[in-house]
């Protein structure tokens, strides 16, 4: 069985690559970096090591590599394989949508079989996104048999892979903990089952419960933590002040989550639990600018601070802890981070009240503009004593 997998970085050897590897897949991993395409080629395996105290590490087997701007072998790569996947990020999607649109024509018109194109981004229904990409490059006449024989079954993807110090481009140190789970009804044919893979009928409670919470709350402690001077999320958590500042919107995210899906309270606290240790894992050095970055996305209206936040404030919720991490997000002017200058430079030169709106989509007249303008002017206020 052979995989096409886009994107060669952490979460793609250490997460995705892993765990197909383990089901028996060959894993072809489609990336632009030379230095790994060539040690990928040669070596046809690689190290990843987990964070936890026996620093246990598993090879993963049977991979290569073709180097994205070989178009040819990777439109062939695609109509051949038996599932395609992604970890690009979901602002790269656009950039591999006319290969994949290239590989399923070759496919469709050669020899029609299903395909699941699976898109494990850190974003709500990226397959979806994926797909309303690939189509408009598919000839009309293609649409309907693509319909029945392509799949983009959305998932949900979960592991903390922090910033890499190896000197081996290929090895890769993760975090213990992973979840996969992937919508069953949105998938063609018969793919067979991969045990790391979680199968649900439907993915919207899933989406919400890990956005909420392990989004939600990794960004809380890198921004209340940036404010603070601190350096690591695991120097964030060993505060036991911000660590209840995070425990608290998390409990303000999860009153929503349980509310809207039904969610079984004493469970959802210990998944709350779990989270937080995940975080405060001593084996990880999870830097906070690397966790904070591209604060214009995590502030955006359907992203993990702005999303909760309105729904709560729709369902009769208050979520005053959460509203102060929108306010810190604002504050975050690390000027090595290109969204992060962008935000700075607004602030100046439109003033916070527009810059909420421009960034969250929040009206000025909402309630929640008004809080999160309080709690922004607080916080300054705290930082010029």
């Amino acid at each position: 069985m052979k995989v096409v997998h886009f994107g060669a970085g952490n979460i793609g050897r250490g997460f995705i690559g892993l765990l197909l590897s383990q089901s028996g897949y060959n894993v072809c991993f489609i990336t632009r970096n030379p230095v790994k395409i060539s040690l990928l080629q040669q070596r046809k395996q690689y190290t990843v090591t987990l964070a936890n105290e026996s620093e246990d590490s598993v090879t993963v087997n049977n991979v290569t590599a073709i180097n994205i701007r070989n178009h040819e072998e990777v439109i062939k790569a695609v109509a051949e394989a038996d599932l395609v996947t992604t970890a690009v990020g979901v602002s790269a999607l656009k950039n591999i949508a006319e290969l994949i649109a290239r590989g399923i024509k070759r496919r469709l018109q050669q020899n029609p079989r299903p395909l699941n194109v699976i898109a494990c981004e850190n974003a709500i229904r990226a397959s979806s996104k994926l797909k309303k990409l690939v189509y408009p490059k598919l000839s009309p006449e293609l649409h309907a048999v693509a319909e029945q024989f392509i799949g983009f079954p959305s998932s949900v993807v979960d592991r903390i892979v922090p910033t890499q110090n190896s000197k081996d481009p290929l090895k890769v140190r993760v975090e213990p903990f992973y979840e996969w789970i992937l919508e069953r009804p949105e998938m063609k044919g018969n793919l067979p089952e991969i045990a790391a893979i979680h199968y649900v009928d439907s993915l919207d409670p899933y989406i919400e419960r890990k956005l909420f919470t392990v989004n939600t709350g990794h960004c809380s402690a890198a921004y209340l933590g940036y404010i603070e001077g601190y350096q690591t999320i695991q120097e964030v958590m060993r505060n036991p002040k911000i660590r209840e500042k995070v425990c608290r919107v998390l409990q303000e995210t999860g009153e929503l989550l349980i509310k809207k899906y039904h969610f079984d309270k004493d469970q959802h606290s210990r998944y709350i639990q779990k989270v937080l240790h995940r975080f405060s894992n001593q084996s990880l050095t999870d830097k906070i600018v690397r966790v904070g970055r591209n604060p214009i996305q995590k502030l955006s209206p359907n992203e993990r601070l702005v999303r909760p936040s309105m729904q709560a404030y729709e369902n009769g919720l208050d979520t005053p802890n959460l509203n102060s991490v929108m306010a810190a997000a604002l504050l975050f002017d690390y000027n090595q981070d290109d969204q992060a200058t962008e935000l700075q430079t607004t602030i100046e030169h439109d003033g916070v009240q527009s810059a909420i709106t421009t960034f969250t989509g929040i009206p000025n007249r909402h309630p929640l503009h008004k809080k999160v303008l309080s709690k922004y002017r607080t916080l300054l206020a705290i930082q010029s004593h």
